[in-house]
């Protein structure tokens, strides 16, 4: 098993899913250690520093990549296997910023009314606890929350020469901000262009579902991955795939339409694992299926539907690559 080691400095950081040069060449079945930094850039560092003075936008999510994975072509499919989280830094920052999050007026969503009150929150980081603190700003209330670490963007470079910002979801993964994008998920993404060009970053050392203030506890990440190539089968749209559920995400906006993308894809899907009609799927699908919001504050927002593998039996997906991704995690840590 080939290993990786990459901390990248702050000028190798990309901000875009394509457009960025490789920061390194890995081969497939290598096991990769990563850090990552936190998506404000570290400029959130105590409950005085407020994001509309030390937040520049143009330096936000900063991605760790791309990797250009040997023999990877357009068509085939990157399988990307979470085998390790942990918190990179002994405290994770949440905030909120004018104008901007699930409850707020956007500039897409005008309304007449001041922004929301600015703030930021400190999460302690308790290693031996497993925990992050909150600590209320605008009371005396504390409470101590489990870590759940997931890696809020993951994604390819996008088709066509484009280039997106690393705020923004789409087909190629990109700022999904689902938190199941976690330890022993196995993400597939479709390869657009030669080599796949794929990043992570955007660590949350917890996140709830929707994510709904617009930013999680988000804090620098030590990540470890498996990266796979499998020839040809390139998803449309993210897919995800975990011991006990089949995911597929949908981004758009609005909403409803994030839904059906996911809906459709997960019936696609569903049809080859099971080899069967696709309304077939789409009756089984009516009848199993979980709809969790990812998040609801991107460009565009992120829905997630889910399968539970419990209902089907012993069908697999992709050749059961995320059996043999989960056999080979073992042998990484």
């Amino acid at each position: 098993m080939h290993e990786v080691i990459f901390r990248p400095e702050p000028h190798q950081y990309a901000y875009t899913f394509g457009g960025a040069k490789p920061a390194l060449t890995v081969k497939p079945g290598s096991v990769m250690r990563l850090w990552s930094e936190d998506a404000f850039n570290f400029a959130l560092q105590s409950v005085d520093d407020m994001p509309s003075e030390k937040i520049d936008i143009r330096y936000v999510n900063p991605q760790t990549g791309p990797f250009y994975v040997e023999g990877a072509e357009p068509g085939d499919t990157l399988a990307i296997h979470i085998v390790d989280l942990e918190p990179a830094r002994n405290f994770g920052a949440s905030t909120t910023i004018p104008f901007f999050g699930g409850l707020s007026a956007t500039d897409r969503t005008a309304m007449l009314h001041d922004p929301l009150p600015e703030a930021t929150w400190i999460y302690e980081v308790d290693t031996a606890n497993n925990t992050v603190g909150f600590q209320s700003r605008f009371g005396d209330f504390e409470l101590a929350l489990p870590i759940e670490n997931m890696l809020g963007t993951i994604g390819v470079a996008p088709p066509a020469g484009e280039v997106r910002t690393s705020l923004v979801p789409e087909r190629f993964g990109g700022n999904m901000d689902s938190p199941e994008v976690k330890v022993g998920t196995t993400v597939y993404l479709g390869v657009n262009v030669e080599g796949g060009l794929f990043s992570i970053g955007d660590g949350h050392y917890r996140q709830g579902e929707g994510e709904a203030c617009g930013t999680a506890v988000e804090g620098a990440m030590n990540s470890v991955i498996l990266v796979e190539l499998i020839k040809g089968k390139a998803p449309l749209w993210p897919r995800l795939e975990n011991d006990d559920y089949w995911m597929v995400v949908g981004s758009s906006r609005p909403m409803e339409d994030a839904w059906r993308i996911a809906q459709v894809e997960m019936i696609h899907w569903l049809s080859e694992i099971l080899d069967i009609h696709y309304m077939d799927a789409y009756q089984l699908l009516t009848q199993t299926s979980l709809s969790p919001i990812a998040n609801c504050v991107d460009t565009n927002y992120s829905v997630v539907v889910k399968i539970p593998k419990s209902v089907v039996g012993k069908a697999t997906a992709f050749d059961g690559m995320h059996q043999k991704l989960r056999d080979l995690a073992k042998e990484a840590m």
